[in-house]
């Protein structure tokens, strides 16, 4: 019972990854079906993302008041009608009207089922939990993909629904498995305190900070890392620059199935310290006057590979280092804090790029990986 129930779990994350790069890889496609700007995408992301805040910090409070198997069908069955939504959208503006359930969808289910996962299953199963995140974020362009080659980019978000409607079916039916732990969360659930009392416990805004800094980086490299290449490497086919934008995503998949099978014996802080680390040596790599472009390959890698344990294990630790009390708000408030960084500092280092050049990236990365790093060790302290 308890593996089909992990099982299941799992297959959630891989639903809630599928929608995230959809967007982006039918939007050149979308574009001029719509007739607007190629711009006009950071429109509707960042509406997608302001959503996805609003239903984090609502998290705490469904948390008290529902178990995690409604939370999570309620929030994937949103996630459908966000995605059915998009595919029969033939004006621009139809696109904002969906991306409420589609954002709203997103926050509360990646909230509660970290913390469920959080409070009931060792570090190990986070790093893998994240890891099959990342399984549904790579499968998404490929079905994007196929429908723009087949059909129209419609019909991809019209495919990905039909995933997702599958996957809660799965859902529907795993309900009975999800009473070994329910007495115990709702007994956790009821006593949960709220958002505002949990921002005055000692080190957890520090740890937002944190949380802010590290997916700063991690969207900065999701977004720039192909312009980092075309801008600093020449000789390069566009081809060959639109398939760096993998590195990182392989290195973070690498990192956390990596980070799966030795968490368990290294403890979530040992883990983090080294991830960052391994980080701050990816950024070196990619720092590097070389000619060529491999060892910045390699670099990008190894910076993905050294952030892939960070997110979960920080997630993780929100129950003993705050409490049972507080793990809920404290998730909560780490998800809004994630929305917020990976909205908003990939679009500042857009302007930075613009006036001092695209080089300047690996210096902008390491600014945040010391801020992930200060931040958290001096969360430690005050929690002590």
């Amino acid at each position: 019972m308890g593996s089909l129930l992990l099982a299941v779990i799992y297959l959630i994350f891989i639903s809630l990854g599928l929608p995230d790069s959809l967007l982006g890889s039918g939007w050149p496609t979308m574009q001029l079906d719509f007739g607007v700007p190629s711009s006009y995408a950071g429109y509707v992301s960042m509406t997608i993302s302001c959503m996805t805040v609003i239903s984090a910090l609502l998290s705490p409070r469904l948390i008290r008041r529902f178990h995690t198997k409604w939370i999570v069908i309620v929030s994937i069955g949103m996630t459908v009608l966000g995605l059915l939504g998009f595919s029969v959208s033939w004006q621009y503006w139809m696109l904002f009207l969906f991306a409420v359930p589609y954002g709203l969808g997103a926050g509360s289910i990646d909230a509660a089922v970290n913390h469920y996962v959080a409070n009931h299953y060792p570090s190990s199963v986070m790093n893998f939990l994240h890891c099959f995140y990342g399984v549904g974020a790579v499968i998404s362009p490929s079905i994007m993909s196929l429908a723009l080659k087949l059909a129209k980019w419609n019909q991809g978000y019209q495919w990905t629904s039909f995933i997702q409607l599958g996957i809660l079916l799965v859902c529907i039916l795993s309900l009975p498995l999800w009473k070994q732990n329910e007495s115990q969360a709702e007994e956790e659930n009821r006593d949960s305190a709220g958002i505002m009392e949990t921002l005055r416990v000692p080190g957890v805004v520090l740890t937002l900070i944190a949380f802010l800094a590290y997916c700063s980086g991690e969207a900065t490299c999701f977004l720039w890392t192909p312009s980092y290449f075309a801008g600093t490497k020449e000789g390069l086919s566009a081809e060959t620059v639109a398939a760096f934008g993998s590195l990182i995503f392989g290195g973070l998949m690498l990192g956390r199935l990596i980070s799966g099978f030795i968490s368990n014996r290294l403890g979530d802080k040992r883990l983090i310290r080294i991830g960052i680390g391994v980080e701050l040596l990816g950024i070196l790599l990619v720092f590097l006057p070389v000619k060529g472009y491999i060892v910045a390959a390699v670099g990008f890698v190894v910076i993905g590979t050294g952030m892939g344990p960070v997110y979960p294990a920080i997630q993780h630790m929100a129950p003993s280092n705050f409490g049972k009390r507080y793990s809920a708000a404290v998730i909560g408030l780490q998800m809004a804090s994630a929305y917020i960084g990976s909205t908003f500092m990939p679009m500042v280092f857009g302007h930075i790029q613009q006036a001092i050049g695209i080089s300047i990236m690996p210096v902008y990365l390491i600014v945040f990986a010391a801020l992930n790093m200060g931040m958290l060790e001096l969360a430690y302290k005050r929690i002590k």
